[in-house]
């Protein structure tokens, strides 16, 4: 268990811009930030996050909450492993009891393959520099000149050459073999134990909040019986398409240059940084996948594709071009000189001298397609023909029509032909591939149903929205002072009752509360029950709400409750609508009229729930006197609230 002392220290330290601006690429909107949702394929960004509340809400899937949430969302976190992480960040030392071999073992499964996960690692960093591994490991790093800085920021290891050291240590630590196997660490093989990467340099795969997801092994010596690289098999936490090799330690640099240089593998990366040249990530060996490309279009809509000096390395940067398209990023092409990779043309080089490279080779799709198809076809117009219609493909990809209305200018020029040519072509890809996507056959088995219309779907639940906005006039609009009319009875000179307005200044929350205890009346809904009590509280005692405070006392379902609330204007500064001359409405000039409005229906619609209450039981227990004086007094008070409305509206 975490203490008290530890959570409350990372509430108090954590920024959420900071947290949230590790995973997703933020740009400042007024007092907040918006960015693309990291949870849904969007264009246009709707995911708002507030420094002054410490909370953020993504409009397109309705998601919302704190830091801790975010992290529970986006990375799949529990909980503690939340509040580590950010313990982690900020330097925050974590009070816990110490965790036994059982307590590991009765984990749930993903979280226990983390587990194993992050002893491997540990375990792997330590042989490096034992006797074995600074000979054979060591040695071979030092000759390929990685340094002792980047060799700990990547945290690279050694298994050492023994069929089941590895396996044996691990679990005499507590973790149970079925983890071991299902993560790929130790291959299982008639009932003997195997380290999958015994006598390899190991290279620890990390997600974006730095969890080690699985590993990539090198092995030592120039065997050609036996792969040079192996990676983890598939497994619940590892899914190769779905990870790329230093996005963790790039991620940061990737948004502040707004760009990410993609290479193919592990040590490519690992140079570049030794070189200064942060913001790159590896596909490790694999074609270029859409999860991939969404994985840096959270960080960064520009990437440089930095292939090998060859022709295989320019065939696979190509493959790749139109998948980038798609998903609506820039991308330029840089070829490396004849028989370089990343990793030996960086060596020896300084970083200025890198960096110019890059800048002067580094060549925009549409360039870089016809240089490299072009070649000897410049006579033939049959092979002409095909590279046109080839980077016309490539353009039908982008959905944005300014950059594709560019590109058809740009393909014009270099290929010397008509664009009223190049419209016509376009158009026929693109009803081609309309009309495949129309004639894609359904899935077997899927059943073909006619969908009546829900009339139910159309129906507003009244009670939840009215007791939602008095929720949302106490989060709001609480602690400020506002003149409310009240109706003040007196008698005459002759004695005969009159009822008068006045004017009396009161906080919106203590009106709500004083209204709403009148006639006993109690939230249906749980959440805004709790919720409820939690405010009055917090004026009763700090006489106001830190609203990144007072979210931390609710439950999950409840923080993404207030943070809808209390978010939900924001989505009015995603788009610059001031501009069309479009403003959001706000009920601050009226509120203490919005106030009494809600309340007074509040109280209409729970004393009609309750007379209805008191008719049933009627019925059920014939004529009961006391429950018709009941009927009767609540009916009386619903007309005088209803009158009282009328008022207002």
């Amino acid at each position: 268990m975490i203490s008290k002392r530890t959570i409350e220290k990372v509430f108090e330290t954590a920024l959420v811009e900071e947290v949230v601006g590790d995973f997703v690429q933020l740009k400042k909107s007024g007092s907040n930030y918006k960015g693309l949702s990291p949870f849904t394929e969007e264009r246009t960004p709707s995911f708002m996050v507030s420094p002054a509340k410490q909370i953020w809400k993504d409009f397109s899937s309705g998601k919302g909450g704190t830091v801790i949430t975010f992290l529970m969302e986006h990375e799949q976190y529990t909980y503690p492993e939340a509040i580590r992480y950010i313990a982690n960040k900020y330097n925050i030392e974590v009070e816990e009891t110490q965790r036994t071999p059982e307590q590991v073992s009765d984990d749930n499964e993903k979280e226990s393959l983390f587990l194993v996960s992050e002893y491997a690692k540990n375990y792997f960093k330590k042989n490096l520099f034992s006797d074995e591994g600074k000979t054979v490991a060591l040695s071979y790093l030092k000759e390929r000149k990685f340094d002792d800085e980047v060799i700990g920021k990547f945290e690279i290891g050694y298994s050492v050459n023994n069929n089941n050291d590895f396996s044996k240590d691990a679990l005499s630590a507590g973790y149970k073999i079925n983890f071991l196997e299902k993560t790929g660490l130790t291959i299982v093989k008639d009932s003997s134990n195997i380290d999958r990467f015994r006598g390899r340099i190991i290279f620890p795969i990390k997600s974006m909040s730095g969890r080690i997801l699985g590993f990539g092994g090198r092995i030592l010596g120039s065997s050609k019986n036996i792969a040079k690289y192996i990676n983890s098999p598939e497994s619940l936490i590892y899914q190769k398409s779905k990870v790329l090799y230093g996005i963790y330690e790039g991620k940061q640099s990737i948004v502040k240059n707004d760009n990410c240089f993609l290479v193919e593998g592990y040590t490519d990366v690992i140079k570049m940084h030794q070189c200064g040249i942060t913001n790159v990530v590896a596909s490790s060996g694999t074609s270029l996948t859409e999860n991939q490309i969404r994985l840096i279009n959270r960080l960064t809509k520009n990437i440089t594709v930095v292939f090998d000096g060859d022709a295989a390395g320019s065939r696979a940067a190509l493959r790749g071009i139109d998948l980038i398209l798609e998903n609506g990023m820039n991308v330029k092409i840089c070829n490396l000189p004849e028989n370089d990779d990343p990793d030996s043309f960086v060596t020896n080089k300084k970083l200025r001298e890198v960096e110019s490279y890059f800048e002067e080779n580094s060549k925009d799709f549409i360039v870089y397609k016809a240089s490299l198809l072009l070649g000897n076809s410049e006579n033939d117009p049959v092979k002409k023909a095909g590279v046109i219609r080839d980077m016309v493909e490539s353009i039908s990809k982008i959905s944005d029509h300014i950059k594709r209305e560019i590109y058809i200018k740009e393909c014009s020029n270099i290929m010397d032909i008509s664009e009223q040519v190049i419209y016509s072509t376009l158009a026929q890809i693109i009803k081609k591939d309309f009309n495949n996507k129309k004639k894609k056959p359904l899935k077997q088995f899927e059943p073909i149903s006619i969908v009546k219309p829900d009339k139910k779907k159309n129906h507003v639940d009244k009670l939840y929205e009215l007791e939602r906005k008095i929720i949302e006039i106490l989060l709001l609009y609480g602690n400020e002072l506002i003149d409310f009319e009240e109706e003040v009875f007196s008698k005459n000179e002759d004695g005969i009752s009159e009822t008068k307005l006045s004017s009396r200044s009161l906080k919106v929350f203590e009106k709500v509360y004083m209204d709403l205890h009148v006639d006993e009346m109690e939230f249906s809904n749980q959440d805004f029950k709790n919720i409820y009590f939690n405010i009055i509280d917090c004026f009763n005692e700090y006489k106001e709400i830190n609203i990144d405070k007072f979210i931390n006392q609710l439950s999950e379902k409840q923080q993404l409750e207030v943070t809808n609330i209390v978010m939900d204007n924001e989505k009015y500064f995603l788009h610059d609508w001031k501009k069309n001359n479009i403003y959001p409405k706000t009920k601050q000039d009226t509120l203490s009229q919005f106030t009494v409005e809600t309340i007074l229906n509040l109280r209409c619609y729970l004393i009609d729930m309750k007379v209805n209450g008191f008719k049933d039981q009627s019925y059920e227990n014939s004529i009961n006197s006391n429950l018709l004086e009941e009927v009767v007094n609540y009916s009386n008070l619903k007309k005088l609230l209803s009158e009282k409305l009328n008022r207002v509206l």
